[in-house]
């Protein structure tokens, strides 16, 4: 019986106290050389930079006015992403700073082309001097009449041709150079490069949380930069930064309902993520899909909330988000790939322009319970939003164009298999095992109390039986006697349980009977057995008297009775116990 109450009581306490979910939420907090804690440290994983470019097929056709600009893409280039957080403090505060590192190495067998490819792009550095000349117009490189004479005597042209890794990593521009020596607090580079100027971290330091204040948060962001919050823009709403993931790792615990948000530097702003509702399984585990809702780079034309997106009053047009202060000032706005989700316009002002939903809407596929990426797709493109450049002979062309430079593809789409079956046992399997074990111990309680319910109920029962035809009237009480000190004996290094107690007490009661039924026929010494066993059914005095019991109406010698049924009773009791 015991057995089985210690099996109820252990199943409730699995059931209560959830012990799974309680070791699960210690691993998931962040601690020094915790396993969680190294997965985000230096992520296991194949994470991919995959690069589209706009090569312009009509350079001197649209040159010359005689047809819209043309483009058609290259590549994909792609890079496999090293991501690191290097140099870890863990603070006081429940948080940690690290500086991030995000280094590109090149896979060429995953590629599309060389990176020697020559392509016709986009003069970033004549185009970005040309949109920004009313701001220098005072400075040594002039207005848009110095600009003009500078391009003319260097012979820059909007579009020239180059190797894709020139256009990527840096390309050498006299303009560039010029910059770098007059202007070198803004200009901080020799080469100009934009997956370069993108993947440019230095000096960056970031803030995360540790989760041990709340284990939801483990892991995202709290500072950037020093800030909680995004400076080049106003208004909360388009500053939001803290709670905001990396996509090293989303919140854990996460729930249907949930808004989800991401950031990266190289957009310039925080995303939101919405569940769109569909479940997939991914490598055996469950994923939410999450995607950004529509009119997310709307610029409050749609929603008013995102007016705080719009540049001193100045909005671009839906689809389009400028982000000039996180580019040195170039004229830099992001987008969709092929202008997907923007205003029709800006569409329709580039061929090969070509939305499509499948292969430009961002997702990331995420396990619910531990916030682990399990495949995802972030998809942007880079253009140049010029505006009114008409003052610049060369770059007049491009006069108020949403120019497309490149579209990149940050894609990670499975863990590999150690990582990967190492999280089906853990959220798969483990939970499963508790749940076999807490209903293991209930029915094992159960059983455990139903069998000792009823072996003592059956053995009450056959006790009952048995004694019910036993004769307790007649005796040999010298036989009883030492039957039943023998057995005393042999019991006294035994430990006294509740069940011997309740049979010692059931054959007492069968010999107060006995005696009480001495009494009624008169017999003096049995009336002095009888309150001997009242005062103590233990005591050996009470054997004493019943060896001067005589089973006659006379003293004469005690007669044997032709059965031992006391006997028999005592030591079937005995046996019982």
């Amino acid at each position: 019986m015991a057995l089985g109450a210690l099996s109820i009581a252990s199943a409730l306490f699995i059931l209560l106290v959830n012990p799974y979910d309680f070791i699960f939420k210690l691993k998931v907090i962040f601690t020094p050389g915790g396993e969680t804690y190294e997965l985000w440290r230096k992520p296991p994983v194949d994470l991919y930079l995959r690069v589209w470019l706009f090569n312009v097929t009509n350079r001197e056709a649209f040159m010359a006015g005689e047809e819209k600009l043309r483009v058609q893409e290259a590549g994909p280039y792609v890079y496999r992403e090293l991501l690191e957080h290097t140099n870890v403090t863990f603070n006081n505060n429940g948080t940690m700073t690290t500086i991030p590192r995000h280094p590109l190495v090149w896979v060429p067998e995953m590629s599309n082309g060389t990176e020697e490819d020559i392509l016709v792009l986009p003069n970033i550095a004549l185009l970005s001097y040309s949109r920004s000349s009313g701001r220098i117009k005072d400075s040594s490189l002039g207005g848009g009449w110095g600009l003009n004479l500078l391009a003319q005597q260097t012979n820059e042209q909007p579009l020239v041709a180059m190797t894709a890794k020139e256009f990527m990593f840096g390309y050498e521009s006299p303009l560039v150079k010029l910059g770098n020596k007059f202007l070198p607090s803004w200009i901080n580079f020799d080469k100009l490069g934009l997956i370069d100027r993108m993947y440019n971290f230095e000096g960056d330091v970031a803030t995360f949380f540790t989760g041990e204040k709340e284990v939801k948060q483990a892991g995202l962001i709290e500072k950037y930069r020093g800030f909680d919050y995004l400076p080049h823009w106003e208004g909360k709403h388009c500053q939001k930064l803290t709670g905001a993931s990396d996509a090293t790792k989303f919140p854990s615990l996460i729930d249907k309902n949930d808004t989800l948000y991401f950031y990266r530097k190289s957009v310039c702003r925080t995303m939101a993520a919405i569940f769109t509702g569909e479940v997939k399984n991914v490598q055996g585990l469950d994923a939410y899909r999450y995607k950004f809702p529509p009119n997310a780079l709307d610029n409050g034309e749609i929603d008013p909330e995102n007016k705080c997106f719009c540049r001193k009053g100045a909005c671009l047009p839906k689809g389009l988000i400028d982000v000039h202060e996180c580019y040195y000032g170039f004229p830099i706005a992001v987008s969709y790939p092929h202008f997907y989700e923007a205003d029709q316009s800006l569409v329709d002002a580039v061929e090969g322009s070509n939305p499509d939903k499948e292969r430009h809407e961002s997702y990331f596929y995420i396990e619910p319970k531990s916030g682990l990426p399990l495949d995802v797709s972030f998809r942007f493109q880079i253009n140049m939003y010029l505006g009114d450049i008409s003052g610049v002979t060369r770059a007049a062309r491009f006069k108020n164009m949403a120019l497309p430079m490149l579209w990149t593809e940050i894609m990670m789409k499975n863990l590999p298999d150690d990582l990967n079956n190492r999280f089906i046992l853990y959220l798969n399997i483990l939970p499963v095992v508790e749940k076999v074990i807490m209903y293991a111990f209930f029915v094992a309680g159960v059983f455990f109390l139903l069998g000792s319910m009823s072996r003592v109920l059956f053995l009450n029962w056959d006790m009952q039986k048995k004694s019910a035809d036993m004769d307790f009237s007649r005796g040999n009480t010298q036989e009883l006697k030492r039957i039943h000190l023998d057995k005393i004996k042999n019991c006294e290094s035994k430990p006294v349980t509740e069940k011997s107690k309740e049979v010692e007490a059931y054959y007492s009661s069968l010999l107060t009977t006995h005696i009480e039924e001495a009494v009624e026929e008169g017999s003096e010494r049995e009336r002095t057995l009888k309150s001997d066993v009242e005062s103590n059914n233990t005591n050996t005095s009470l054997y004493e008297g019943l060896d001067n019991i005589s089973c006659g109406s006379n003293d004469s010698a005690e007669t044997f009775p032709p059965q031992y049924d006391l006997v028999t009773f005592l030591s079937l009791k005995e046996d019982i116990v």
